[in-house]
């Protein structure tokens, strides 16, 4: 169902924000930098609310209205934009056309590389509404016959894309940097491999390649309605998370940002990680660990004890993160028949139990409500930003 039609109105509070940071970044803009810049502003106001006029569209984003016309006339022509017809309430003499976003006019094809065993992929719209799924089994798969069944699984979602595609966006699991080389993968048996430019070469298309946690957060921030200041805990086959400071997804130094599985959760010991550690975080919450102790239990009493203990080292892990940046949300992503009840409760006890949580009113610990999409919808929250500059 189309949005209702509304007026224009001022730019959030966020949003100035945001546009005003870009400002100041492009302080010295080029006219094609400076045309790019404002064409983006189009696009994000349009992608939100959509059903804009061009007079709504200028007071929305600051610009003139020859300018926002001379815009509008370039995307109506690459198909990006398109008219609705007249507003109905447009006063006589003077009637608006309305505008909005090409939403079904292309396709974005997105993967989610971090489950066991199995590669997930979809082909989206424009709106993350998914039109298309498949999947590939890789048991065992690593190396340079992983990267094969990637650009394998690509292909045959390009194939049954119903519009022409965007762009492709994958989330990998382990440390990927922003040019899409995984730095280090050691479930797939990748180091330094330069993914992105890898699946471009082979499909001709637009590709974003960035860690399956960081996408998750995207998706959150996007679709979710996550809060500027949150975390992303990504539970699967390893664990991970996307850190979301000021609205803004955190890379870090080193492109690993978030990256908690391998930080070691107390001094007990406990068991050996892949790393070579005693104790990370892994070893307690990596869902094939969890699995293989559950499985393990007498009764449900058991099961209780030891989902609690796994939630009680998240806690652990997390609550210097919030404490420290004084998080309003944390977000689990995985299985909810092992991650919600006893385990989320554990967490959320558990950090509360070690921050100030009494004079802030301590974080909101939540699953996400996106469930096993979360990392595709992320891939392709990727893929608009990079062709569009719209999220």
């Amino acid at each position: 169902m189309a949005p209702e039609v509304t007026p224009a109105t001022q730019p959030s509070p966020a949003r100035q924000r945001r546009f005003a940071s870009v400002a100041r970044q492009d302080a010295r803009l080029t006219p094609e930098r400076a045309r790019s810049h404002n064409r983006a502003l189009v696009l994000q106001e349009l992608y939100r609310p959509g059903n804009l006029s061009r007079a709504d569209l200028a007071r929305a984003v600051g610009l003139t209205r020859v300018t926002i016309s001379d815009l509008v006339a370039d995307l109506i022509e690459e198909g990006l934009v398109v008219e609705l017809g007249q507003r109905a309430d447009s006063r006589p003499g003077k009637p608006a056309t309305l505008l909005d976003i090409n939403r079904s006019g292309f396709s974005i094809v997105a993967l989610d590389l971090s489950y066991d065993s199995l590669f997930r992929g979809v082909v989206t719209d424009l709106d993350g509404v998914v039109l298309v799924r498949d999947q590939l089994s890789v048991p065992g798969v690593t190396g340079d016959a992983a990267v094969d069944a990637v650009a394998q699984l690509l292909a045959r979602l390009a194939d049954r894309a119903p519009a022409a595609i965007l762009g492709v966006g994958v989330g990998s699991p382990g440390i990927v940097d922003q040019g899409g080389t995984v730095l280090s993968a050691p479930n797939l048996g990748w180091s330094d491999l330069p993914l992105q430019t890898i699946l471009a070469e082979r499909s001709g298309l637009p590709v974003t390649v960035a860690n399956d946690a960081n996408a998750a957060a995207l998706a959150e921030r996007t679709f979710g309605g996550v809060q500027d200041d949150s975390i992303l805990v990504r539970v699967g086959r390893g664990v991970g998370s996307g850190l979301i400071v000021g609205g803004t997804l955190v890379q870090g130094a080193h492109s690993a940002a978030g990256e908690l599985g391998h930080v070691v959760v107390g001094t007990d010991g406990g068991e050996l990680c892949a790393c070579g550690k005693v104790g990370c975080l892994e070893t307690w919450l990596a869902i094939p660990r969890l699995q293989s102790r559950l499985e393990g239990v007498a009764d449900d009493a058991a099961r209780a004890v030891a989902l609690a203990a796994a939630g009680e080292r998240l806690g652990i892990a997390l609550a210097p993160v919030v404490g420290a940046l004084n998080l309003a949300e944390v977000v689990l992503s995985g299985p909810l028949d092992t991650l919600d009840g006893t385990l989320l409760a554990a967490t959320a006890d558990t950090i509360r139990a070690r921050t100030m949580a009494d004079s802030h009113g301590g974080p909101t610990v939540r699953m996400t409500t996106l469930g096993r999409d979360i990392v595709v919808l992320g891939a392709a929250v990727m893929v608009l930003t990079g062709q569009l500059g719209v999220s």
